[in-house]
């Protein structure tokens, strides 16, 4: 009897969670801590266990193909840049929507420059996913309540980096034939680090114990996430891949519920119920 949820579909899913236990950390430190320091430490602990994995696998940490693993560090490094800007400068619902606009332009991307084809009713799941983030969060653009205008500098900064999210996706999909997963893992702390070190230095200050507490999960949970979704995309096609992460609002509303206490709205209920027919829908196995 054929699985329902494929190894592929499976790893994303772990991935969404761990990224939604990420944010939740990334949100805490930024009470206090520039989300540029945020990115450093994160960039650190990822590089120590990057680096770690990979020489316990007995794997070089340089790989087949330099010139995909550094572009696939470099979007990463732009892509994270551009979020963690637009969350501080957007509403918070904005910037998500925003954000998670991304496995459609995974499916366009994969569909011209990787030649994957894309089936009706992953169309269809797509969109659905997509209409239920847009539910859930009620972006202010669109459904109104709030008179301030969004600043167009972070909403360009914000559109930027959904489309080299997007990219992101489309390259480590790509390095899947010559390298490993942990391999594609290593490159993106690896140059995240350097290259923001000198952004760090002028804002730079010293995390109380529990802080450091915090950054550390925030690298772990990176780790994690980084290193399921690199083996979902190495298992399954970029856009169906992707397209899954719309269970990461799924994970948001259950940690609202049980960690904060908050009650979901109906927009909040119908937005989480086409969330999961949509990834229902693409996680299906192809038919063989």
């Amino acid at each position: 009897m054929k699985q329902f949820l494929s190894p592929g579909i499976r790893a994303m899913i772990l991935s969404a969670l761990a990224f939604s236990v990420m944010s939740a950390l990334v949100k805490l430190a930024g009470e206090r801590l520039s989300s540029v320091q945020i990115t450093m430490v994160r960039g650190i602990v990822t590089l120590a266990l990057s680096w770690w994995a990979v020489k316990r696998a007995g794997i070089s940490p340089w790989g087949n193909d330099r010139k995909w693993l550094v572009m696939r560090g470099l979007l990463g490094f732009v892509g994270l840049h551009c979020y963690y800007f637009a969350v501080t400068r957007l509403p918070l619902a904005d910037a998500t929507v925003i954000q998670l606009t991304n496995p459609l332009m995974v499916a366009v991307a994969a569909a011209i420059f990787l030649h994957e084809p894309l089936r009706r009713s992953d169309l269809a799941g797509i969109a659905l996913g997509l209409g239920g983030v847009v539910l859930v969060s009620r972006p202010t653009f669109l459904f109104g309540g709030d008179e301030r205008a969004l600043d167009p500098v972070a909403l360009a900064v914000a559109v930027l980096g959904a489309i080299v999210a997007a990219s992101v996706y489309v390259v480590v999909r790509k390095l899947r034939a010559t390298e490993h997963p942990l391999v594609v893992v290593l490159q993106f702390p690896m140059l995240t680090v350097p290259l923001t070190l000198p952004l760090v230095i002028p804002v730079w200050q010293w995390p109380t114990p529990f802080e450091w507490l915090v950054l550390l999960g925030v690298g772990v949970f990176t780790q994690i996430g980084q290193v399921k979704m690199t083996e979902a995309l190495h298992l399954e096609p970029a856009a169906r891949a992707t397209a899954v992460s719309y269970v990461q609002i799924l994970f948001a509303v259950i940690f609202g519920v049980v960690l904060f206490r908050e009650t979901p709205t109906a927009w909040t209920l119908a937005g989480a119920t086409s969330i999961a027919i949509g990834t229902a829908i693409v996680a299906r196995p192809r038919a063989t």
